[in-house]
This record gives C-alpha cells, structure tokens and sequence, in this order.
C-alpha cells in the first residue's frame, strides 16, 4: 500500500504544480495593457478572435453583432455587409478595443476589398477610419451613427483618381492645426497619399500630450493638437464637465462605413 500511497501523493503534487502554473499563466496572458511593458509594441489583435473588442453598431445594443459584420477568418479581422441584405440602412458602426488609453503609438496594416455594400452612401466606397479617443463604448447611443472620436480616415483609390487618405475628422470634436483651431469637419493630410487596389497599407497614430501625428508606410502626412469637445454636438456635450471639454484620453475603435476592409495586423506602443 506504501508505494500506491506514494504514487497517489506525487500525482496530487504534480496536478497542484499544474494547476498553479496553468493559473499563473492564465493571469500571464490577461494582463491588461497597463501592465504592459511600456515602450514596447503590444499586438491587440490575436488573430483568433474578437476577445478584448466590443462592438457597437447603430440601431442595435452594444455588443449585437449584426450581420456577423466583424469576424476573423484566416488570421484577418475582417468587416463584411454580407449579411445585411438589399439595404445597409445607415447600420454604422465601429469596434471598440476595450481599454481606455491616453498616451501610445498605434499601428494597423488594412486593405480594402470587395464592393460597397448595396444602399450605402455614395462616399463610403473605400472608405473607413481608425479612431481615436473614442467615448465609451458604453455611452454610445442605440441610434448613435457615429461616436464622439478623432478619426484617421481611410481612403482606397478607384484605379485612376487621387483620393488621399489620412485626414483628420473630428467627429463631435474639434482640433488645432499649426496652433490655430479648425472648425472644418475633415482636415485633409498635408503629404497627400493615394493607393489603389487591394495592396497592404500601414498607418500609425502617434499619440502624446494632446499632440497627434498620423503617418503612412512610415511617412509622416499629418500633425494636430489639443482636441476639445464641440458643444454644439449633442452627444459631445454629456463629456463637457464643468465647462472644461479638454479631450485628454479615450478608446480605439475602427470603423465598419459600408465597404469591406481587413485588419491582419494591429499593433500598440504604450508611452510612459
């Protein structure tokens, strides 16, 4: 009976070092970005699927995804209106990485493919947006088109015209260019980039005490500052506190406008 006694003990002992190692390693792969490193790249995007994004489309409740309309096939976040039938009906929306950040580099590799969902808007052919300093997904209306962010915007060419890519909008925001504030909806790039086709595009954010630069295959095309609230905007208005509408942090979040484009890569730089 000794050595079965024995065996039995090593065998518990071995399961108790598993099962402790294995939580180890679990709480290992849920640390927060906070908890990060910092100065060094983080991919938020597994490749697998949608865990650490919630989506939020208009006209149903966060976290309804429609249509299926973000999914991950083949290592490739992917945003598709295959589902939505004969009408994209206004059904915009966005995916919300699912913590608050202030200070970072972010780094997306995108295409877009495929044809413009039936019944959108004419400008949304090849056109999406990386955004930043996002409200909460939380806060978003249920007939909110769009949320309160700054948006990197998202242009794709159609063969032939220029259709450069990386202006700022600023949606229920506004911001400084050159130290003057813009009451422009959409402040185009200063390097003005077009790129046709489905080819692979790298676009980084740089975000560091209110001061913003957006750049493309590594090329800086865009630098603004200081983005405060619009309070003639009636959703920005809810964040202005005490008459202060300084704009200091927020979420990422991307885009789904009405045509198809991948994510294969999205990447963070967290600040000190």
């Amino acid at each position: 009976m000794k050595p079965i006694a024995f065996l039995c003990k090593g065998l518990l002992l071995t399961a108790f070092i598993c099962f402790t190692s294995c939580k180890d390693n679990k709480k290992e792969v849920e640390k927060t970005i906070s908890e990060q490193p910092k100065d060094q790249w983080i991919s938020i995007f597994n490749g697998e699927n949608l865990n650490g994004w919630t989506m939020k489309i208009n006209g149903y409740p966060l976290g309804e995804n429609f249509g299926n309309t973000f999914r991950v096939e083949d290592s490739i976040l992917k945003i598709r209106y295959d589902g939505y039938g004969p009408e994209f009906g206004e059904r915009f929306g966005a995916l919300f990485y699912d913590e608050e950040l202030s200070n970072y580099r972010l780094k997306v590799e995108y295409r877009f493919v495929g044809e413009t969902a039936p019944g959108a808007p004419e400008w949304g052919y090849k056109d999406s947006g990386v955004q930043i300093h996002t409200q909460p997904p939380n806060t978003v209306q249920l007939n909110q088109g769009f949320p309160i962010c700054l948006e990197y915007n998202l242009h794709g060419g159609n063969g032939t015209e220029d259709r450069p890519l990386g202006a700022i909008c600023g949606i229920g925001m506004k911001i400084e260019i050159d130290g003057v504030r813009s009451d422009l909806f959409c402040n185009p790039a200063k390097v003005p980039k077009t790129f046709h086709g489905d080819q692979w595009v790298t676009a980084e954010i740089d975000v560091r005490d209110g001061k913003m630069k957006h750049f493309v295959n590594g090329e800086e095309i865009m630098s603004y500052a200081n983005p405060v609230y619009d309070p003639e905007n009636e959703f920005a208005q809810t964040f202005i506190k005490e008459g202060d509408s300084t704009v200091k942090s927020g979420y990422i979040s991307l885009q789904s406008n009405s045509h198809p484009i991948d994510f294969r890569k999205i990447e963070l730089l967290p600040y000190n």
